[in-house]
């Protein structure tokens, strides 16, 4: 499915926040990178759905291997990598994407068409998963950027709340935030997020975890438990190995940061000029 590699020539097309881009891989993959006013957001393999070249998603994939999610909802749509993942591991599994940019929905849906059983709805994440039915879905995975950064009402306990309340019993709840010097963002979303769910661990690499350098943190919580021992050994095991914390080191981890509250919610901070093609 979906246009075939035209040697190194890049497609573009105008959107609702701006300007997209696909940027086909020159290194002989049958594959394409999505920028949005310059930032990446996603990496597409037609040929292999399951190559997933960001280490983040790399851990939302695991995730999904554990756990064989049935229901999904995403929170972002990009390229639709992560369904794409799904849709190939798991194709009985239906799937619902909340995008909001309408003109990149219109501009993926042309050039790298979506796999069956994927629900695409033109809508603000928050709003759409407000009208979830609730338990509708065994997977919530938020991961939404305006530009660089997450937007700030999807950030609140508030939010993490509507998204508990539209998961299953034993659904599992992730989000994909971005972080640097002084970490205190992400040690704030750690808290928030534990303030809803039970059970939570973070990911990221061991220098994302020190402060060292700007990059991903995955959080990942449930009411009812997480394949703890699993997720440490397949993220360890990742071209770019990552770390795990859960239990007293989250603990340690988040200090004494506080939970973040519709009234007090920012947007994530900036990456550094020249990180995300910024």
């Amino acid at each position: 499915m979906g246009r075939q590699r035209p040697g190194t020539e890049a497609i573009t097309e105008s959107v609702d926040s701006g300007v997209a881009e696909l940027v086909p891989d020159l290194g002989g993959r049958n594959s394409w990178t999505l920028r949005v006013n310059g930032t990446p957001q996603s990496h597409v393999d037609l040929d292999d759905p399951t190559y997933l070249e960001f280490e983040y998603v790399r851990r939302l994939g695991h995730l999904v291997d554990l756990t064989a999610p049935s229901r999904v909802l995403h929170l972002g749509g990009g390229a639709l990598t992560l369904a794409r993942y799904v849709a190939d591991l798991l194709p009985r599994a239906s799937q619902q994407v909340a995008e909001i940019d309408a003109g990149l929905i219109a501009f993926i849906r042309r050039e790298l068409p979506p796999p069956p059983r994927v629900r695409i709805t033109t809508g603000d994440a928050r709003a759409v998963l407000v009208k979830a039915r609730p338990g509708s879905f065994d997977l919530i995975v938020s991961d939404c950027f305006a530009g660089a950064r997450t937007p700030a009402h999807l950030t609140s306990v508030e939010f993490v709340r509507q998204a508990s309340d539209a998961l299953a019993p034993d659904g599992i709840y992730a989000a994909n935030i971005g972080d640097g010097n002084g970490l205190q963002f992400a040690r704030a979303q750690c808290a928030t997020v534990r303030a809803v769910f039970e059970h939570v661990c973070v990911l990221a690499e061991p220098g994302v975890f020190r402060g060292r350098r700007f990059g991903n943190f995955v959080i990942m919580a449930s009411h009812t438990g997480l394949p703890m021992q699993q997720l440490t050994r397949a993220t360890a095991g990742d071209p770019f190995p990552g770390r795990v914390e859960h239990g007293t080191g989250l603990t340690k981890f988040i200090g004494g940061a506080p939970v973040t509250t519709d009234a007090t919610a920012t947007l994530s901070p900036a990456p550094p000029s020249g990180l995300w093609g910024t």
